[in-house]
């Protein structure tokens, strides 16, 4: 029996005094009567027990009562006065608990999972909070949710003998428990998948908040529910409404004479896309052509979308409101209808399209730019390259457009040259790709190739957002007016950030020079460009990835660190991104030179920031599919050995990622071939038994122990240290002398 029970199993005084204490503390705005803290408690205590336990607490000024006689955590009165409100967005964290992210602050807020007060990922919210301690980090708790993020969930039916619940997993194995009408299943059976509408966010004494179901998707465990399911917890609808489906259909597929009377038509200059192979919709293309007087024209024409989607129409309501098209591994869920992403605005070979473009020239001889023009054209692309066809024609030096090609490849690279010298950040991250069978099913994972038609292409789009954001910087000062737009921003990182990216760099055996930001800037891209070579620097690349801010719109121009631009926007995917849209609307007003167009700022910023928020769950939505595919893949592998690279040291565990098939998985320390100690700074651990030292970047021999498709895990168990960083020698000799050890010991037993 627990020392702290009496025989009848109920808590001591004491003990009952304390854990009813942690439980106010722990839902510190939460008020509860003695019978809701016997329930929420389950002890076997009488309510006249916990009743006198509360009596203490409140004589103690630990717990406060309430006007109806209920009682409440009283925060102290240090507390309160250090204590202060703010407003951010919620970015929550697997455990369970979030930051809240505010507005041109750099310090987030740390709100524990008991402190959310059910504010969900993406919620704005209304956060009291302090800076405990001898600690520098502030820590809060959500006093009120302002704005919901997500209406909509995927979850899973529970039919009970008297009521009914959906069940939505979230972060850190939390659930959401939403009561519904036994009469408004539609249809929907125990244990389906169906979507949810939540209705009221309040509640219940069950803890239940109430929702209604809106739809069923069927039975649990494929990958297309799973899929869906992703979209729609992150705030993604999978259909568009019947009137923007009407209103795209409606839209007429021919160009009329009068229109390409009012535009510069370019249909006779040389013109073609080069995309991905799966790519069905085409928003930009090239064209180029030698003038005259010997320069050479480049022109980057971009589908023009805000020629169909006017404002005010259903079409751009939707598109407003989902801002991005987001990419899982096996769909596209599109901002705007196939009708528009797909025909009418896809630069398809061998059609007239209606485009907006942004015309350079460049000197022949020395391949700088000396004049620009942007204006709604009409162009007809002659060919559609995909990137591997493009590169194919360039390496062989022969093949369609082969002139033309090497042209736009030889400035494109004078432009990147220049773009690095002038403080950009190459920032090249693994980007995880999948060979799919029929049904979805993985049977391949591997990276990316970036070649060079990929950087091709990349170039001359950097130089047409930066160009239509310096036109509308200079035309501000030209005119000393404040004209309203959208730009593309990344400030500078956190210096506190990346001093410690510094510390953890010198531990590994690689020095940064912090003296200047253009030194920061040349330290980093010296550690990056080490990442291929050096399986410890590439361990490094995510870490200094994440001391950077997170690039967003705004109207408030501070540029572009990471790309080292003074002026930046986004105007090169109006197909998949709403900021573009934007961006062609507001170019477009203030083109003519004695014009002048001001957006309303305020309403503008408002928008920015929605961009902002969605872009963020489009990329958690990526990352969620790419993590769910990983897993599915090595379901059949269980049992089966990888070699892999430590990239990550825990309380719990070591992080692997597989040399074969960049997938991640997790070894638990009662996996590994000996106990360990994790060093303080978590950079390595060291054997309790042999004294070995393992840190990121040693290969690992490991097995699959076990796969988990509902929490995306794949645990391992470690079968043998390949080569730890730094150890150069030959692994097949130490192979033979460990054979020849063990033959010494078989013979020396005989």
């Amino acid at each position: 029996m627990p020392k702290n029970k009496t025989k009848s199993g109920k808590l001591k005084a004491r003990d009952l005094e304390r854990v009813v204490y942690q439980e106010f503390k722990a839902n510190a705005r939460k008020p509860l009567n003695p019978k809701q803290l016997q329930r929420k408690l389950k002890v076997k205590n009488s309510s006249e027990s916990i009743q006198s336990a509360l009596d203490k607490l409140v004589s103690s000024g630990k717990v406060k009562k309430t006007d109806d006689h209920r009682y409440q955590f009283n925060r102290s009165d240090k507390e309160k006065r250090s204590s202060t409100f703010a407003e951010g967005r919620v970015d929550m964290t697997r455990s369970g608990s979030a930051y809240v992210i505010m507005d041109g602050e750099k310090n987030d807020i740390f709100v524990s999972q008991n402190r959310l007060q059910n504010a969900q990922d993406g919620d704005k919210v209304k956060v009291r909070y302090w800076t405990p301690g001898g600690r520098r980090k502030p820590e809060g708790e959500v006093v009120e949710v302002l704005e919901r993020s997500v209406s909509h969930f995927v979850g899973t039916l529970k039919i009970h003998e008297k009521y009914a619940e959906v069940v939505v997993d979230g972060p850190g194995g939390k659930k959401l428990s939403v009561a519904v009408h036994r009469s408004e299943l539609i249809g929907a059976k125990s244990e389906e998948k169906v979507v949810v509408k939540i209705v009221d966010w309040e509640e219940n004494r069950f803890g239940q908040i109430s929702g209604q179901i809106t739809a069923v998707l069927g039975e649990p465990g494929t990958s297309n529910i799973e899929m869906q399911a992703i979209l729609i917890n992150n705030g993604f609808q999978i259909t568009f409404p019947d009137a923007v489906l009407a209103e795209s259909e409606a839209l007429p597929g021919e160009i009329s004479p009068q229109e390409i009377n009012i535009r510069r038509d370019m249909r006779e200059v040389t013109t073609f896309t080069i995309d991905p192979l799966t790519a069905k919709d085409f928003d930009d293309a090239l064209s180029i052509q030698t003038l005259e007087d010997g320069q050479i024209e480049i022109g980057i024409h971009i589908a023009d979308v805000s020629h169909y989607v006017r404002p005010g129409s259903a079409l751009d309501e939707e598109a407003a409101d989902r801002t991005t098209s987001v990419y899982l591994v096996d769909r596209v869920c599109p901002m705007l209808p196939e009708r528009i992403s797909n025909e009418l605005c896809s630069l398809r070979p061998n059609e007239d399209k209606l485009t907006f473009s942004a015309v350079f020239k460049f000197n022949s001889q020395t391949l700088k730019l000396t004049d620009r023009w942007f204006g709604r054209t009409v162009t007809h692309s002659d060919r559609r390259f995909t990137y591997e066809e493009a590169q194919e024609i360039l390496d062989a030096g022969e093949g369609d457009f082969i002139n033309e090609l090497q042209q736009l490849d030889i400035i494109s690279k004078k432009l990147r040259k220049q773009r690095f010298k002038e403080g950009s950040i190459d920032f090249n991250t693994n980007e995880v790709r999948f060979k799919l069978d029929e049904d979805g099913k993985p049977l391949e994972v591997y990276i990316k190739d970036r070649i060079d038609t990929n950087m091709l292409i990349e170039d001359f789009m950097l130089l047409a957002n930066r160009e239509v954001a310096t036109f509308i910087k200079q035309k501000e000062e030209r005119l000393k007016q404040n004209i309203p737009f959208v730009y593309r921003v990344h400030d500078e990182p956190d210096m506190d950030k990346v001093a410690e990216l510094a510390n953890f760099a010198a531990a590994l055996g690689y020095e940064m020079d912090l003296s200047s930001p253009k030194s920061v800037t040349k330290s980093y891209n010296a550690l990056l460009s080490k990442a291929d070579e050096d399986p410890m620097v590439k361990m490094l690349s995510p870490i200094a990835i994440r001391t950077m801010s997170k690039a967003v719109y705004t109207t408030e121009n501070i540029g572009h660190y990471g790309l080292g631009f003074d002026n930046y926007t986004h105007f090169t995917s109006p197909i998949r991104r709403y900021a573009d849209v934007l961006v062609h609307r507001l170019l477009e007003k203030n083109l003519e030179e004695g014009s002048l167009y001001k957006a309303n700022g305020a309403k503008l910023e408002e928008t920015c920031q929605h961009i902002s928020s969605q872009e963020r769950k489009a990329v958690t939505a990526e990352r969620e599919s790419i993590k769910y595919k990983q897993t599915e893949f090595m379901l059949d592998h269980v049992g089966d050995e990888f070699d892999g690279v430590i990239n990550g040291l825990a309380d719990f565990g070591v992080f692997i990622e597989l040399i074969e098939n960049f997938v991640e998985g997790m070894i638990p320390f009662d996996k590994m071939d000996e106990p360990y100690d994790l060093s303080a700074g978590k950079l390595s651990i060291v054997g309790k038994k042999s004294g070995k030292k393992l840190k990121m970047g040693d290969v690992v021999r490991i097995k699959i122990e076990d796969v988990d498709m509902d929490r995306r895990r794949i645990d391992m168990s470690l079968v043998e240290v390949l080569k730890v960083h730094g150890d150069n020698g030959n692994q097949e000799s130490k192979k033979k002398d460990k054979e020849k050890r063990r033959g010494g010991r078989r013979k020396m037993r005989e």
